[in-house]
């Protein structure tokens, strides 16, 4: 498969050795300082290109990877809640392909269907009050996380005594969600369960980036054969 990177800092690195171990081959490699790439013929031969990027600048390169006929795997986050309704309707009326995911981990993939069961669970037990902290490195621009926000969700969507997540919030109704940046930490995720008897806590704690980007190529080499907008619940069936 040929595979176009767009980013190309530690993500992007660590993404590139992963394909080329897999046999796949990097056609194209764009950065802040080459964006002219996006027109090259390398550039349009790709089956898919891997974005992971920053908030401001990743539905923009997702319009130069459509524009050219190239599906985009995305790891970026931050720019659903401006974008995501012009993203549904390009990869459902339009012909277009994503493939999005707030992580890419196997891991993360079963913890959050692991966290989506408990709280339908805890709809029985009321004593028990839900709250989450992600932990990051210093170098991460938006919060709370994607992945705190999609684990959120699915909370909010189980759990009937929750009606919307909220960062630093304490409303009853609310679940909250703390934030620590430090150091390199690559991602923490801990959800709570805690009544007056006792504690229930659930965690995620990756050890590198690297369950990250393999997450990233097995959803380029899904998306190669699929159309549409993708997630991790297609690629991995629980």
């Amino acid at each position: 498969m040929k595979i176009a990177l767009i980013g190309y800092g530690k993500m992007g690195r660590m993404i590139e050795k992963i394909a080329l171990d897999r046999g796949h081959e990097i056609v194209s490699i764009i950065d802040i300082d080459n964006q002219e790439d996006f027109e090259s013929e390398a550039f349009k031969s790709a089956d898919v290109a891997i974005e992971f990027t920053a908030p401001h600048v990743a539905y923009d390169n997702y319009l130069k990877a459509w524009s050219k006929g190239v599906k985009i795997v995305s790891g970026s986050t931050g720019w659903m809640k401006e974008h995501g309704d012009d993203v549904r309707k390009a990869c459902s009326e339009e012909g277009k392909t994503l493939f999005w995911a707030s992580n890419f981990s196997v891991g993360v993939a079963i913890f959050s269907a692991v966290n989506r069961y408990l709280a339908r669970i805890m709809n029985q037990f009321s004593q028990y009050d839900v709250n989450m902290v992600e932990t990051h490195h210093v170098h991460k621009l938006d919060a709370p996380s994607g992945t705190a926000i999609t684990l959120a969700e699915a909370i909010v969507d189980e759990l009937d005594r929750k009606e919307r997540w909220g960062l630093h919030e304490t409303a009853d109704n609310v679940l909250r969600i703390d934030d620590i940046r430090r150091k390199e930490v690559p991602g923490i995720h801990t959800i709570t369960y805690d009544s007056p008897e006792d504690l229930i806590t659930i965690t995620h704690d990756a050890h590198s980036r690297q369950g990250f980007a393999l997450g990233a190529v097995l959803a380029a080499e899904y998306t190669a054969q699929h159309t549409g907008l993708l997630t991790t619940d297609d690629l991995f069936k629980f």
